[in-house]
C-alpha cells in the first residue's frame, strides 16, 4: 500500500484503477444482495469492516507499512468514514429492492453533487467542459432511471441519498490522499466503520452470525469493498475527484450486464441511450484532461 506521492495529472491510469474498482464494486453489489435475506445492513457494513482489518493488518504488515498508521487528522477520517458508512449503508439497502442498473443510475448523480463540492473543498475548478461533460452524464442517468416511471419507494429513495453520502466521501477521500498514505486511509475506514457497525448493528440488541452457507458472501462482501476503496483511492492521486466520479460510469453498464445476466433484469431502449450518453459524458472528460497534459 503505497505512502502519499505527488503524481502527475494522468487519466488513463486513473481509469485503468477506476475498472479495478468497478469489477470490486459489481462483485460486492451481487454478494451483498445473496447475504441481505439473512443480515441486515448494518451487520453486513460491521462483518465487512471486520474482514477489512485483518487484510489491511496483514497486507500493510507483510509490505512494511504499518509505520504509515497515524492519528494526523482524524476529524477528517472520520468525516469520510460516517458519509460513506451512511451512504454505503443507503446502498444495501436498496440493492434487495431495486434493480442493479436502477441503483447504479440513481447512484451516479454523485458526480454532480462532487462537480458542486469541489471548488469549496478541493480547489478545484468547475470548467464549462467539466459541466457539460457531467451533464451529460447526468441526462443519460436520468433516462437510465426514468424517474417519471419509477415509484417512489424506500429502495429508490436510500438509493437517491446515498450519492450525497458517497460524495461526501470522495471529497474527503480527495483531501486525505494529498498527505496520507493509502494503508492509513484504509485503516481507519475499517476500523471506524466497524465501530460503527457494531454500535448500530447492536442497538436493537440482536446481532445475526452469518451461517456456513453466506459466509463467503460476507468475506467477498469484505475483500471487493476493501479492495474497491483502495483502487478508488489510488486513482485519486491521478486526477481530479471530478474526472474519477466520471470515469466511475463504467460502473454502469457493468453492473446492467450483471443484472440481466444473473436476476434477468432486462435492459430497454432507454438503458442503452442513456449508458450512450454516460459514455459520451466519460469520453469527453478523459478526453479534455489528456490534452491539457500535451
Amino acid at each position: 500500500m503505497n505512502s502519499p506521492k505527488s503524481h502527475k495529472n494522468h487519466p488513463l491510469k486513473a481509469a485503468l484503477w477506476m475498472l479495478g474498482a468497478a469489477i470490486s464494486f459489481t462483485s460486492m453489489a451481487v454478494a451483498g444482495r445473496e447475504i441481505s435475506h439473512e443480515l441486515d445492513t448494518f451487520e453486513i457494513m460491521m462483518y465487512r469492516s471486520f474482514i477489512g482489518i485483518i487484510i489491511v493488518l496483514t497486507v500493510a504488515y507483510f509490505s512494511n507499512t504499518l509505520q504509515q498508521i497515524n492519528r494526523q487528522r482524524l476529524g477528517l477520517h472520520f468525516i469520510r468514514n460516517l458519509s460513506h458508512f451512511t451512504g454505503q449503508n443507503l446502498w444495501f439497502y436498496a440493492i434487495a429492492l431495486i434493480p442493479l442498473a436502477q441503483l447504479s443510475a440513481f447512484e451516479f448523480s454523485t458526480p454532480l453533487w462532487v462537480a458542486l463540492l469541489a471548488p469549496f473543498f478541493l480547489n478545484e475548478r468547475l470548467t464549462k467542459v467539466r459541466l457539460l461533460a457531467v451533464s451529460i452524464g447526468f441526462a443519460g442517468i436520468l433516462m437510465v432511471a426514468k424517474p417519471g416511471s419509477v415509484a417512489l419507494n424506500p429502495g429508490t429513495i436510500a438509493a437517491l441519498l446515498c450519492a450525497i453520502g458517497f460524495a461526501g466521501s470522495l471529497i474527503a477521500t480527495k483531501l486525505l490522499s494529498r498527505t496520507t498514505s493509502t494503508t492509513c486511509i484504509m485503516f481507519w475506514l475499517t476500523v471506524m466503520q466497524a465501530i460503527f457497525g457494531i454500535i448500530c448493528a447492536g442497538f436493537d440488541g440482536d446481532v445475526t452470525v452469518p451461517g456456513a452457507a453466506i459466509l463467503p458472501g460476507v468475506f467477498i462482501v469484505g475483500f471487493a469493498g476493501l479492495l474497491a476503496h483502495y483502487c478508488l483511492t489510488t486513482a485519486l492521486r491521478f486526477a481530479p475527484a471530478v474526472i474519477i466520479s466520471t470515469i466511475d460510469f463504467i460502473r454502469l453498464p457493468i453492473m446492467a450486464l450483471v443484472g440481466m445476466l444473473l436476476y434477468q433484469e432486462m435492459l430497454d431502449g432507454w438503458f442503452i441511450l442513456g449508458a450512450l450518453l454516460v459514455f459520451g459524458g466519460n469520453f469527453l472528460n478523459i478526453y479534455w484532461e489528456g490534452r491539457k497534459k500535451v
